[in-house]
């Protein structure tokens, strides 16, 4: 079994080899900086072997909208994520399950049931008035840590930039530890564009009001994942990231990849190598 204390080592002491100008990262268990990963239905085996690769780089699960209704082993393997250091938490989306049916008592006793410390509170799905979803986060944050999303899963919902910011303070206030800005787990929703892309003037206009260390934003595409760490650096909030993306993405956090490869260099490296590159072949090149 993995010891806990394993992965709180600091992110050079876990690295294979030295290597100058790569970015600082955040040390678990972290505040921000951090990596969820979303579980649609890992076996044990699985569970284990992605632990082995991912775990010290992994720090909250989700076990995505209500797979954990229909999850085999859903107890033990949430006690493999808890003994490794990675906190698992159910979906927002079976908190509306319950919430619905008028069975949010009953949601609590789950939670305690199978001891998790983490939970989410969305309305993505249902439409919840934002006084009463800001009541209940105050409710759940007296015995547990929430996260709380804001955004719809309805492509065809609008909300304004205000909206947002209004919905991330007030939750923020309400005692939600991160609020997740909705992506979904296709990453055309939100506070992306149908083609994938960020909605850039939006998410320009959150940070400018809201602490971008307090936002964990769904990115589950690669491409989105890069715009983030150009625009907030090594140490963003992201998730909804698939088990086998979760070293790839660190590599993109340390500037390991040629998306990423110039955004941690100093500038004379930087200006020195891409004039390298640009210079036109000499005669016998060609």
């Amino acid at each position: 079994m993995y010891q806990n204390s394993y992965f709180w080592a600091t992110n050079k002491e876990l690295m294979n080899f030295d290597l100058p100008f790569i970015p600082e990262r955040t040390s678990k268990p972290r505040k921000h900086g951090l990596t969820m990963m979303m579980d649609k239905g890992l076996s044990l085996r699985e569970t284990e072997n992605f632990i082995e690769a991912n775990g010290r780089l992994t720090d909250i699960v989700k076990f995505g909208f209500g797979t954990s209704y229909v999850t085999e082993n859903l107890e033990e393997k949430i006690k493999l994520y808890q003994n490794a250091g990675i906190r698992p938490y159910f979906g927002g989306t079976l908190f509306e399950v319950f919430y619905a049916r008028g069975k949010f008592e009953d949601y609590l006793r789950v939670l305690d049931k199978y001891n998790l410390d983490l939970a989410e509170v969305s309305d993505g799905s249902i439409i919840l008035d934002h006084d009463e979803k800001c009541e209940l986060i105050r409710t759940m944050a007296k015995e547990r840590t929430v996260l709380s999303e804001v955004g719809s899963k309805d492509s065809g919902i609008f909300i304004s930039p205000g909206r947002w910011i209004k919905m991330m303070s007030t939750e923020l206030e309400a005692g939600s530890w991160k609020v997740i800005a909705e992506g979904r787990e296709s990453g055309n929703v939100g506070v992306f564009r149908p083609n994938g892309t960020a909605h850039t003037i939006l998410i320009n206009r959150i940070i400018s009001r809201v602490n971008p260390e307090d936002i964990l934003w769904e990115a589950p595409i690669k491409s989105q994942q890069v715009w983030f760490v150009k625009l907030f650096g090594a140490n963003v909030n992201l998730g909804n990231i698939a088990p086998n993306s979760i070293i790839p993405l660190e590599c993109l956090r340390l500037g390991l990849r040629g998306d990423t490869f110039f955004e941690f260099l100093p500038d004379d490296y930087r200006e020195r190598l891409k004039q390298v590159n640009t210079e036109e072949p000499s005669e016998e090149e060609e």
